[in-house]
């Protein structure tokens, strides 16, 4: 975002956008983690840059766009879950930056399996 006003100018950086989009992914219900990938270390380690796990954001003067990979939780609908994803991290977006948020992509890279020492039928692990 760049607006020019009497007072100054306002720039929103892609890092700041990513980082919403991030956290308000991750708040939502059936999203168990944002997924980085061997590609997303790769980019981190030639530009030096900090990229944002499992967020890719392309932001304009007025519009933004924001692509993620998650992983949901098992046992959770997989549709369902990522309406959610969507509409979370547009009402976020939106309302922090005031930028309009043209589309939300969410591909689901994994299934998280509970981390209480249990598998999906219920029975202990050994």
């Amino acid at each position: 975002m760049n607006e020019e006003r009497a007072e100054g100018t306002i720039r929103i950086a892609d890092d700041v956008v990513a980082t919403i989009a991030a956290l308000a992914a991750v708040e939502t219900p059936g999203v168990a983690s944002m997924s980085g990938g061997i590609s997303e270390g790769f980019a981190k380690r030639l530009s030096g840059k900090n990229v944002q796990k499992g967020v890719a954001v392309e932001v304009g003067t007025e519009e933004a766009a924001v692509d993620l990979r998650v992983v949901i939780q098992y046992g959770k609908k997989i549709d369902d879950v990522c309406r959610d994803v969507q509409l979370n991290v547009k009402e976020a977006v939106e309302t922090m930056t005031g930028l309009k948020v043209k589309e939300v992509n969410v591909k689901v890279e994994g299934i998280a399996f509970r981390e209480d020492g249990k598998n999906p039928a219920g029975e202990r692990d050994s």
